[in-house]
């Protein structure tokens, strides 16, 4: 079909086809679900107005990925890099004086599965997405300069050749060669999170039982579902904690304000689990506090991250603004 026989209604859906994928790329570049959004939207934009320009000489899918990488590159110009607090530094001592925001650092956002990975996609290849967007990988590949990011998704994500890599970022295949190889060698060095498997039924019973005992707070329950060498963060502090003897010293001092909390299961975030956690509000009922997403491992909880921007990312994970008594 040519650019001229095209309708802009037949374009528009067209273009649709690719939304998930193309935010997941974008996700995977910026860290950030609402810059991918932004992003995406301004791929179509740019799509729409040079569609009569596209020769049908790359499939539209690819001809979108290569807008996708150029708008994603274009928007890192600034030099900003996104992190986790475990990117920082070393452990944090379970203390109130270790609580210190960091409003100059550009934190990781976690994203909604819905969001980046296909419904209806072939098992695999949904594997392969919900591995791609984990917080940690996510993580990692902020620590590449935005060209050898674009590179390494594009060959080790999306299995694009180095030749076709080297046309988009108008390079050779020697440099892309070059750029991949110290791409993954910084992957390499980086920490690696659990594979992220599809829950089975025990998986699913232990959310369940965890959520039970943070309502309840009761640490004797939590100890036989948290591994001892567990960690926790709090973006947008920079505080994280090694070790579930710190973690349970935070909830029963510092974070005390966390008792008597309730848990919303959501759906999941980077191929993890999430709840949404709301604190007693002092006018009765419950108020959003933070968005939990937690990693599994051998059966118990590894990782818990409390994302604090409750009023931005609730929303996006279609959790209620708050909840009644």
């Amino acid at each position: 079909m040519s650019a001229s026989t095209v309708t802009g209604n037949e374009l528009e859906l067209r273009f649709e086809e690719y939304r998930v994928e193309l935010q997941a790329h974008c996700y995977r570049m910026l860290g950030s679900p609402f810059e991918a959004q932004d992003a995406v939207q301004d791929v179509f934009i740019r799509a729409w107005r040079a569609y009569e320009k596209f020769e049908g000489r790359s499939s539209l899918r690819s001809w979108l990925y290569r807008i996708a990488t150029n708008v994603c590159l274009d928007m890192l110009r600034s030099g900003e890099r996104r992190a986790r607090p475990i990117d920082l530094g070393p452990a944090s001592e379970p203390v109130a004086a270790s609580l210190n925001e960091l409003p100059e650092t550009t934190w990781l956002e976690p994203v909604p599965d819905a969001m980046v990975v296909a419904a209806d996609g072939d098992p695999a290849d949904t594997a392969v997405a919900r591995e791609s967007v984990r917080l940690a990988f996510v993580a990692a590949l902020q620590h590449l300069p935005p060209r050898q990011r674009a590179t390494l998704i594009l060959c080790e994500v999306l299995q694009w050749k180095a030749s076709e890599v080297a046309e988009l970022l108008e390079t050779s295949v020697a440099s892309v060669n070059s750029a991949l190889q110290r791409a993954r060698a910084t992957i390499a060095s980086s920490p690696r999170a659990p594979a992220a498997n599809e829950l089975d039924d025990p998986d699913r019973e232990l959310l369940v039982r965890y959520v039970r005992a943070f309502e309840a707070y009761d640490m004797s329950a939590l100890t036989e579902l948290i591994h001892e060498d567990a960690t926790q963060s709090m973006p947008p502090y920079d505080l994280w904690l090694a070790g579930r003897d710190d973690v349970f010293a935070w909830w029963t001092g510092p974070g005390i304000g966390c008792k008597n909390s309730r848990g919303l299961p959501t759906m999941s975030a980077n191929g993890c689990p999430a709840f949404g956690q709301y604190k007693p509000s002092p006018a009765g009922g419950y108020e959003p506090w933070a968005l939990q997403v937690v990693e599994l491992r051998d059966g118990k909880i590894s990782d818990i991250t409390f994302f604090l921007n409750a009023e931005t990312l609730f929303p996006l994970f279609g959790l209620p603004p708050r909840l009644d008594g």
